[in-house]
């Protein structure tokens, strides 16, 4: 038997999926990216971005889209009765490696001082929105 959960406190997904199903003990998190809850629109909503009529980069803030999808993941943890520590598993999936990482890696440092779950970290071409980061997680819950 699964569970399928939605956080009223995260993003609207982008597709027909749940933000997370629980599955016994386990929690799996559907990818979650920075855009602010309420956010109807797939390419707005996303802290320190701002596109022009073209859709080019007028302004960029990847530390902020980071801060954001952590806040997102933490809401659909505790919307599905775990939490940030509960968290074993995380894949992050940024846009610009070379660009990205470093800054990535300070703040996740920050985040996960006490408790370290594994992690993969991979670069690809694009996410289905003007994003650059995402994650997708694996949490335990009671």
């Amino acid at each position: 038997m699964s569970k399928r959960i939605n956080a009223d406190k995260a993003p609207k997904p982008v597709g027909l999926y749940p933000h997370a199903r629980k599955v016994g003990n386990l929690l799996f998190l559907s990818g979650v990216g920075p855009r602010t809850s309420g956010s109807d629109e797939f390419d707005s909503g996303v802290p320190g971005l701002k596109l022009d009529h073209n859709g080019n980069f007028e302004a960029f803030d990847f530390e902020a889209q980071v801060h954001s999808v952590f806040n997102n993941v933490k809401a659909v943890l505790e919307a599905s009765g775990s939490s940030w520590d509960k968290l074993v598993d995380v894949t992050v999936f940024l846009v610009d490696m070379k660009r990205d990482f470093k800054t990535f890696n300070r703040i996740y440092a920050e985040y996960f001082k006490e408790n370290q779950p594994c992690r993969t970290t991979v670069e690809i071409n694009s996410l289905p929105t003007p994003i650059a980061i995402e994650l997708k997680c694996i949490a335990t819950i009671d």
